[in-house]
């Protein structure tokens, strides 16, 4: 299953990642709107967004991204560790 995470910590991202992994994801994380946030998308499975740490900005520009892809979208307004596992939990059975 491929997961992007958008928003969150940036203390967090290398923890957001090894979780992913423990749940047999290949990850992407985004915490800011940077260039790489423009052809790093792709066609997630799973598509998580951190509210409480991101913009209106990137939450428009990855909706619009993903338009009309199968892609299963989170929002979540908490980016910590608890959050994503539980997430990742009833994502992935």
């Amino acid at each position: 299953m491929s997961v992007v995470i958008i928003g969150g910590n940036e203390r967090m991202e290398r923890r957001y990642k090894d979780i992913c992994k423990e749940y047999n994801c290949d990850s992407k994380v985004f915490t800011k709107m940077n260039t790489g946030l423009h052809a790093g998308i792709g066609s997630p499975d799973l598509l998580i967004f951190f509210t409480g740490t991101m913009s209106h900005k990137m939450l428009h520009f990855a909706m619009k991204e993903i338009c009309g892809e199968d892609t299963v979208v989170v929002h979540a307004k908490s980016g910590s560790v608890s959050t994503l596992r539980h997430i990742l939990q009833k994502s992935t059975g």
